[in-house]
């Protein structure tokens, strides 16, 4: 018998290096390497069994809701595909194709788009609720790797593989790609004061352009099956800087490792016509001329955040200079738990 009510989150997480090496042909032929953390802002879940045969679901912070008989499979268009997608996996994997009366309800700290794997995450949290929920027993490789079948197969969005791993485990980590969707999680043991200096000096910055990455995605797909070379060796170069990224903070040298970001936001440009804009450009030309060691927009690009590591002594001036061209800018801290999900009745 179902949980009365659980809930579940998972955290979102910043890309540092090697982003877009985790998507498929690239990492199928070459492997892929990303460098990650997850950050303490989460996607959140609740799961409340209902009563009267009928299915909810809401995405409480885009206000977009669902009613229906509940039914295996719900057909899943919009709105609210991926909560459609998930209902449906579990019931068809674990309830027998029964379906099961519920309530399911997510929310996120950040808008889609940002970057910071909002979509993924979200699935993360809601393949663990339902895991909670059903009492069924899942290890965090296990959650991340149903989640990015869900999106990935079952729901044919593009994308790549970091971004469910990232949500599932927490923490820093090193993350390997190969073919047939292996990944292997590897965590970074930085000394704790490095950790606290890196969050000292990072600086997020909200574009206010929240942008679809699909058609990012789709492009870099393309180049790299077509063996474009100028893209090609720009995800070498990307990969590479993910190893010489841990490197820098297991030194402890984060002018070094801000230098990083810079040439790989340079490299990632590379890979995608629309990876950056006018705009962008500008914000990172005005923030390295205040004194930024580097940065990078953050996932696929084209809007969403931007990060920056800078003297944490002049944090707070970036604030202020970047909010001149509108958006938000704010602080980001580290958090080591991954998915994470409670019985409340």
């Amino acid at each position: 018998m179902p949980h009365d009510l659980v809930r579940a989150r998972a955290p979102l997480r910043l890309g540092f290096g090697g982003g877009s090496t985790d998507v498929s042909p690239y990492c199928d032929e070459h492997g892929g390497v990303v460098l990650n953390a997850a950050i303490d802002l989460f996607a959140h879940v609740s799961l409340e069994r209902r009563t009267d045969g009928q299915v909810r679901l809401v995405a409480a912070d885009r206000e977009h809701f669902w009613n229906g008989a509940a039914e295996s499979p719900l057909p899943t268009d919009e709105p609210l595909r991926l909560l459609k997608g998930v209902y449906n996996r579990f019931m068809a994997d674990h309830a027998g194709g029964q379906a099961i009366p519920l309530t399911l309800t997510t929310y996120a700290d950040c808008p889609p788009g940002s970057g910071l794997g909002t979509s993924s995450a979200l699935v993360v949290a809601m393949v663990e609720a339902f895991r909670r929920f059903l009492d069924i027993e899942m290890t965090p490789h296990a959650v991340a790797a149903l989640a990015y079948d869900i999106e990935r197969r079952d729901l044919g969005l593009a994308g790549g593989h970091q971004d469910q791993y990232a949500a599932a485990f927490g923490g820093l980590n090193v993350m390997h790609f190969h073919d047939q969707d292996r990944v292997d999680v590897e965590s970074v043991a930085v000394d704790p004061t490095v950790m606290k200096e890196l969050e000292a000096s990072l600086v997020l910055y909200f574009t206010g352009v929240s942008r679809e990455s699909a058609s990012i995605i789709e492009e870099q797909t393309a180049n790299m099956r077509a063996q474009a070379p100028a893209s090609l060796q720009a995800l070498h170069d990307i990969k590479a800087s993910a190893y010489a990224m841990r490197q820098a903070l297991l030194a402890g040298d984060l002018p070094r490792f801000g230098e990083l970001l810079d040439s790989g936001w340079a490299a990632k440009k590379l890979t995608a016509s629309k990876m950056s804009s006018a705009r962008i450009d500008e914000v990172y030309a005005e923030a390295k001329a205040f004194g930024a060691f580097g940065g990078k927009v953050s996932g696929a690009g084209g809007g969403g955040f931007m990060m920056f590591l800078i003297d944490p002594t002049k944090r707070d001036g970036l604030k202020r200079l970047l909010t001149n061209f509108g958006g938000a800018a704010q602080s980001a801290r580290f958090t080591g738990a991954g998915a994470e999900s409670w019985v409340v009745r």
